[in-house]
């Protein structure tokens, strides 16, 4: 197995995570208290929202979900534990997200949409897509109670931190036949404001279209925490440490991330070879630049937190091994 000091010629520790800080000094001696959740001996079930029964191809956050959640209490569990939700590239990978904040649309239950009057008459074996969600944004425009009008308006209230980059970027993806961003027209690609105005004005529909999307998720992901509370169980999520390429994330940041002038990475994440792998873990991640990170006060961090601890009771970064020992890769590398 090659060793870590013989790899290190092509790849290094320098810029994976950000610089360590002493913690402060707690000037009684005391030890920090758990929070409350971690409080007691708890047990859990561990399977993401995919894997609930259904008749569709997946698994959806509606009556499958609630019923599960009586599972757990029945069974005397007090932890559900779920992979990331947000929406998934080709390959599936919950941990390769197009964003860190959106929800996954096919996660959406048809059938309670429908109640709910967010959707149209439709039951869980429909997939939830283009044409569903054109149909749900017709039906809440026609429809729609003014009290749910106005919840939809303050969900847009508290998510404009992203949800205006996820909308245009998703409409974007979507009218360049999901190609990359980096593979957009170069205006689109390096967010020129005049090009994003244009746009916004070109996908104003698609743009209604994706935020409506995203209030039926979060609409139906509070009523399935509600129901877990209401049980005693706690949420717990997974948030990767790294976001991938591809996603409104970078596009929309590209400042904090190690890239070079056409969005492509110059410096890729991973991990040294141990036991378990003797060429190391290749992830392909784009690295953060920590010094812009800093400057803003890691103020992309805390939303991408304040949005997982909106929906989850407990979180865990996705893992341990890039925390402890994660390397940055020329890009292009083999391994």
């Amino acid at each position: 197995m090659p060793s870590p000091t013989a790899a290190a010629g092509r790849s290094s520790a320098a810029s994976c995570v950000a610089p360590a800080r002493p913690p402060p000094a707690d000037v009684e001696g005391r030890r920090p208290q758990a929070p409350p959740a971690l409080a007691r001996r708890r047990a859990g079930v561990l399977l993401h929202a995919t894997s609930l029964p259904g008749p569709g191809p997946q698994g959806r956050i509606g009556a499958a979900a609630h019923h599960f959640l009586d599972w757990l209490a029945a069974g005397g569990f007090t932890v559900w534990q779920l992979l990331p939700l947000g929406p998934v590239h080709g390959d599936g990978s919950p941990y390769q997200a197009l964003s860190s904040h959106a929800g996954e649309p096919a996660l959406i239950s048809a059938a309670a949409a429908a109640e709910a009057g967010l959707g149209p008459p439709a039951d869980d074996a429909v997939t939830v897509d283009g044409e569903w969600a054109e149909a749900a944004l017709a039906r809440f425009e026609a429809d729609a109670p003014e009290a749910l009008r106005a919840a939809r308006a303050a969900f847009e209230r508290a998510a404009r931190g992203w949800l205006e980059d996820w909308a245009l970027f998703a409409a974007l993806r979507e009218a360049h036949g999901g190609a990359p961003w980096w593979e957009w027209p170069a205006p689109l690609r390096d967010r020129e404001p005049r090009a994003l105005r244009a746009a916004r004005r070109a996908h104003a529909r698609a743009l209604a279209r994706h935020r409506h999307v995203q209030f039926v998720f979060e609409r139906q992901w509070q009523a399935l925490r509600a129901a877990a509370r209401a049980r005693g169980i706690l949420l717990f999520g997974d948030l990767p440490l790294f976001v991938a390429l591809d996603s409104a994330d970078v596009w929309a940041h590209r400042a904090l991330f190690a890239l070079d002038a056409e969005g492509r990475p110059t410096r890729v994440a991973g991990v040294p070879p141990d036991y378990f792998s003797e060429t190391g873990q290749l992830w392909g991640n784009p690295l953060y630049e920590w010094e812009a990170h800093t400057r803003e006060r890691f103020r992309w961090w805390v939303e991408r937190l304040r949005t997982q601890l909106a929906r989850f009771d407990l979180v865990r970064i996705d893992h341990f091994r890039g925390l402890e020992a994660c390397w940055e890769i020329p890009a292009g590398a083999r391994t």
